[in-house]
């Protein structure tokens, strides 16, 4: 079959899946989408929309986990709090490569930063009566607004694109008077745009985060991955930026998937800040006679969750942390390969006539990451998701991620063969053809 193809392809894949709206099609949803149409076509796609890691995992969590379940520990229950080795290292790790000193006892490890995320929006929701609110800072994560909508707490968000710098700040501030935010959300550098805040951004949030008296959760997934800077080089400046410099209202969202290529194992900590974790509050007392914050997290919502944390994926995560630290693992010269693999990506794109959408990060060009943002004359986000779906090239709507903005997310983490950048030069030169 040749491409484009069919329409008809299109809706019956969609019609199968029960999507009405394209362009809120989940990620997994829009990857099932495109593996439909490979079956009906026998064509290959080229899936740019989910992030599964591209690279092998680290092979010293691998040793390490296996080491653990040879000495029988499968038998028994997880500690809740976490392993002692993976705490310490967790502690450690942040102060190599974020220079913010977290105690080991708020280094809990999660199942993933999709658990830590689910129950942190959850805890926050209820800390205090009068804050239920979420405030994302968008783009974002899609899956996290799908959390809080399955919590049922309410939410709000703005599209950070046109508040930038000076204009953040009172833009987060017109939420945050109102008094009913429990929580500032973002990711840092941000899934999908790859912008990464600056040290005054965060200041300016986690300053008025104090003001306010609310939790900034700061989703740390693709740590250390501004391949603009020297990053990466344990205990010396220039260290990533982080929130947790101007606030000690602070849950860090640490994760292995795609720091170590480790997802399969679903590993991640959540480092709460030393004042955060010690923090009575009364109505935690109240509804579960726990008050302080740190243990109800614990002992509450992680223990409703999952009853704990795998304890093999725990001794993987802290022999990973441990030789990052020690500067035995370039977990961040590993990574630049998708910087590689962006750049060569974004040629081809921009050479067919698209454009980056979040293509400024200030003063500067954004950084070649993991995902960059395509938009394409004046199509929408369900136009050009859809059309490129004809042309055997799958992704997800910026619309699904709160973006404001027209537009595709591209994840280049599954462009790991030569012959997939021939194939989208190929396909992107026939879209662009075809849509003069």
């Amino acid at each position: 079959m040749k491409i484009p193809f069919d329409r008809s392809t299109l809706r019956s894949a969609l019609e199968r899946m029960d999507i009405a709206d394209i362009a809120q099609a989940t990620i997994r949803q829009s990857g099932d989408i495109a593996r439909i149409m490979e079956r009906e076509t026998g064509t290959e796609f080229l899936h740019l929309e989910m992030g599964v890691p591209g690279l092998p995992p680290e092979r010293v969590g691998v040793d390490a986990e296996c080491r653990a379940l040879q000495s029988g520990i499968a038998s028994q229950y997880p500690n809740m709090f976490g392993i002692p080795q993976l705490k310490e290292q967790a502690s450690r790790f942040l102060k190599a490569f974020l220079d913010v000193d977290i105690a080991p006892q708020g280094c809990i490890p999660t199942v993933g930063s999709m658990q830590g995320s689910f129950t942190t929006f959850l805890l926050c929701s209820q800390l205090d009566p009068q804050k239920r609110k979420i405030l994302f800072i968008d783009p974002g994560f899609p899956v996290q607004r799908s959390q809080v909508r399955i919590l049922g707490i309410p939410s709000e968000s703005f599209d950070i694109y046109d508040f930038r710098g000076e204009k953040l700040g009172p833009k987060i501030e017109s939420y945050l008077a109102a008094g009913d935010v429990a929580a500032i959300v973002y990711s840092n550098p941000n899934n999908p745009a790859w912008i990464c805040l600056t040290e005054d951004e965060l200041r300016t949030i986690g300053t008025l985060a104090t003001q306010y008296d609310a939790i900034v959760i700061e989703d740390l997934a693709y740590l250390c991955m501004d391949f603009r800077k020297p990053l990466g080089r344990p205990f010396e400046a220039p260290y990533q930026h982080s929130v947790a410099r101007y606030t000690k209202n602070y849950i860090l969202l640490v994760s292995g998937s795609k720091i170590f290529s480790y997802a399969g194992q679903r590993i991640a900590v959540t480092a709460i800040s030393d004042a955060l974790f010690h923090r009575e509050y009364p109505a935690l007392r109240e509804r579960y006679n726990i008050g302080r914050l740190g243990d109800a997290y614990v002992l509450v919502f992680l223990y409703a969750a999952s009853s704990g944390t795998s304890h093999s994926a725990q001794h993987a995560l802290a022999a990973m942390f441990r030789a990052a630290a020690d500067g035995e693992l370039d977990f961040v010269g590993e990574a630049s390969e998708y910087a590689r693999r962006a750049k060569l990506s974004k040629e081809i794109f921009l050479r067919h006539g698209f454009r980056i959408v979040y293509d400024k990060d200030r003063d500067e060009t954004v950084s070649d990451g993991f995902f960059y943002t395509i938009g394409y004359g004046t199509m929408t986000s369900a136009e050009l998701l859809s059309e490129l779906l004809l042309y055997g090239v799958c992704a997800i709507s910026l619309t699904s991620t709160g973006s404001r903005q027209h537009g595709i997310r591209v994840c280049i983490s599954q462009m790991n063969r030569p012959e997939q950048f021939d194939m989208l030069e190929e396909r992107l030169k026939a879209f662009a053809q075809n849509h003069k």
